[in-house]
């Protein structure tokens, strides 16, 4: 497997380096707010959801990537890794955007396993895709802040689920926060692919009943968790040579794969 770092030396000579239902739980103290006045940060113009990002597209073969200007059908290369020191930060990220494809099916089922892309409750009832896309720009941002790596990049995500909890299973069993975002890394001047496009999944514990309520009653709501997770996710993913290992949660992620 080749490492951040051979690809971002080689590349700096030729253009750089790479619920259906249910929702489970992943017990992870929340991380430290991390500084966020250090990275420019951009929503898309206007926030116009109505086309996918153009920078990742699904292959005709399920759970497989293409990469734009890739021979047709081919998966992304998403095994190639940057070689890196663990913890070190090989990139700069001097941009991110967020990207909710209006694709992406709401549902506003109060049920325990509701069918849909996009679960989300804690906003007032309106534009999910709007509010799910600003939950992940706050965390990717704070996520990549303290990064002075060598390289700059711009870092673009695409969310294919943001899957939390429906009122009835917030308070009673709990689950899993299903997450899954789309993300590749660019040259801000050339525009060219620093890393192949890469799914990552993120999936994260869901307190319910009297564990959700002592969270809450601590200012741990599902947004606060969920933005503390994948902030810590995007640091993981850019600084690890492995990349962020999904946790293992049992048999409701296993259905939520279903």
């Amino acid at each position: 497997m080749k490492t951040l770092r051979m690809i971002l030396l080689t590349g700096l000579g030729l253009s750089v380096s790479a619920c259906a239902a249910v929702d489970v739980p992943t017990r992870n103290a929340p991380y430290e707010n991390l500084p966020d006045n250090s990275v420019a940060v951009t929503a898309p113009a206007g926030y116009e959801l109505t086309k996918p990002a153009p920078t990742v597209t699904r292959a005709a073969v399920s759970g497989q990537l293409a990469i734009p200007g890739s021979e047709p059908g081919k998966p992304a290369q998403s095994g190639k890794r940057l070689q890196l020191t663990p913890g070190e930060a090989p990139v700069t990220v001097k941009n991110v955007s967020v990207t909710v494809p209006r694709s992406l099916k709401v549902s506003e089922r109060n049920s325990y396993i509701p069918r849909g892309d996009i679960v989300w409750r804690e906003d007032p009832i309106g534009d999910r895709h709007a509010q799910v896309q600003k939950i992940v720009l706050d965390a990717m941002k704070r996520g990549v802040a303290p990064m002075h790596g060598p390289v700059p990049v711009n870092l673009e995500i695409q969310v294919v689920k943001f899957h939390a909890l429906t009122e009835k299973a917030r308070y009673t069993t709990g689950g899993v926060h299903a997450l899954t975002f789309d993300l590749v890394l660019k040259d801000p001047k050339s525009g060219q692919l620093v890393v192949p496009a890469r799914r990552v999944r993120a999936d994260l514990d869901a307190f319910g009943g009297q564990q959700a309520l002592e969270a809450e009653a601590r200012g741990l709501t599902q947004k606060v968790r969920i933005t503390n997770h994948l902030a810590e996710v995007i640091r993981q993913e850019l600084t690890s040579p492995e990349g962020y290992e999904n946790a293992s949660l049992g048999i409701i992620q296993m259905m939520n794969q279903m």
